[in-house]
Parts: C-alpha cells; structure tokens; sequence
C-alpha cells in the first residue's frame, strides 16, 4: 500500500468484527514502532501486547469498557518510563565504540544524557538545571530543558507517542485498523502490566478488521489553511 494511501485509510476505528488479527500482523506493526524516531534514541519506552483472557478482560474494564476495546480482537499497552534510559545507556556507549564515534558523541550519552535523565529526590537537580539552561540562554540559543521530573516525563511520552503511530500506520498499511485509545484509568491499567512506579501509560491500542459500523462518518478535520501558517 502507498503511503499517503496508509495515512489516508488509517481511521479512528470503534468496532471490529471477529476476524483474527494473525500473530505476524502485530510483530510486523511492533516491529515498526521501536523504529520510530525518540529522543536521544534513549528508547524509554515499553509496548506490551495484552493475550491473556484475565488481563484482556481487565483490560478492557480499565479502557471504560469502551466498544473500541470490548470489541478488538487484540490489545497493546505503549508504556513511556524515564529510568529506561539507563536500560539502553551500556548499549548506546558500546554501539558508539563500535562505529567509532566522535568524542563529542562518547561524552554526550556518558555525561550529558545522565544529567538530561535526572531531576534528583524531590527534584533537588531542577533548579540547577534551569540556572544552567536559562543563563546560557542569555549569549547563545540553549534547551530550556528538561528540568523536572515531569519535563523528563514528557520528553518520554512524545518518543512514545511516536512510536503509537507507527504502529497504528503499520497496521493499517496491513489492512487492519486501529483505535488509539486516551479513555482508560492509568492506575488500573499500571497494576494490570505489574510496571514501575516511574512509568506513564501513553496509549492503549485496539486492533482489528474494521466493522461496517466501525466509524462515525467521513473523517473531518479543520482546513489546512486554518492551522497551516507560513511566517
């Protein structure tokens, strides 16, 4: 399928039919999503791909019971977690020997990536971090963060939203569909995947093959002059 013909064909979907999903359409869709861009290819994410009956159907509660959920044929979990940084760190400083990387890149994800990851207890470092990032700022362009641990929280959560539409495209470029779903209650759904206490979760995904009834009408969406602005 063409790409712009994926972007297009990719809707909100709310009810499926009870076609199986096979297993190499969603390791192909998962597959897409750990290629997406993130930040600092620090990779803080987690995707976790509910099968089991006891956590499907908890699942599902969390998700409000929504049709998009109760009706999908399978479930996944994108999970953003800022202590993942340290999981890909050794690999990143190994990979970075291993392509014989400049210097500026070695100390980049040996110093300044621990320093960027850490808001200290109580976010002790954030105030440093600010001054820093505020007094450069007055003689060159700098980043205004991440400072807090919620600034860092967010950083992860954008990679993992990336990540969401890869995945939703993979899928539909399969001839599946989709729901990207915000409606669930993160506490329920933390305890169903057993997570860290650090993690967020950004998005649960439905998949299926779309039912006759599967969207609500023709897509809209505001005109593109309206939201397009060249300065």
């Amino acid at each position: 399928m063409e790409f712009f013909e994926v972007i297009n064909k990719r809707r909100s979907v709310r009810n499926y039919t009870s076609k199986p999903v096979p297993k190499e359409v969603i390791s192909k869709a998962l597959e897409a999503a750990t290629l997406a861009p993130n930040s600092s290819n620090t990779q803080t994410w987690d995707f976790y791909w509910v099968k089991t009956a006891e956590k499907k159907k908890a699942l599902i509660k969390a998700c409000l019971s929504q049709r998009a959920a109760r009706t999908a044929q399978e479930l996944i979990v994108i999970v953003a977690d800022p202590t993942l940084w340290k999981r890909s760190n050794e690999a990143l400083l190994q990979y970075t020997d291993e392509i014989k990387a400049p210097p500026s890149m070695k100390i980049y994800y040996k110093k300044l990536i621990p320093f960027i990851y850490s808001a200290g207890i109580l976010n002790v470092l954030a105030p440093l971090k600010w001054m820093i990032a505020n007094i450069g700022g007055l003689f060159r362009p700098m980043p205004r963060g991440p400072n807090t641990s919620k600034d860092i929280q967010t950083v992860c959560i954008k990679s993992a939203a990336l990540a969401a539409e890869n995945f939703a495209l993979a899928i539909s470029a399969q001839g599946f569909a989709t729901c990207m779903m915000e409606g669930f209650d993160e506490c329920r759904v933390l305890k169903i995947l057993k997570t860290s206490w650090s993690a967020r979760i950004v998005m649960v995904i439905s998949v299926g093959e779309e039912a006759p009834d599967g969207t609500m009408g023709p897509r809209f969406r505001l005109p593109t002059n309206l939201v397009v602005h060249e300065i």
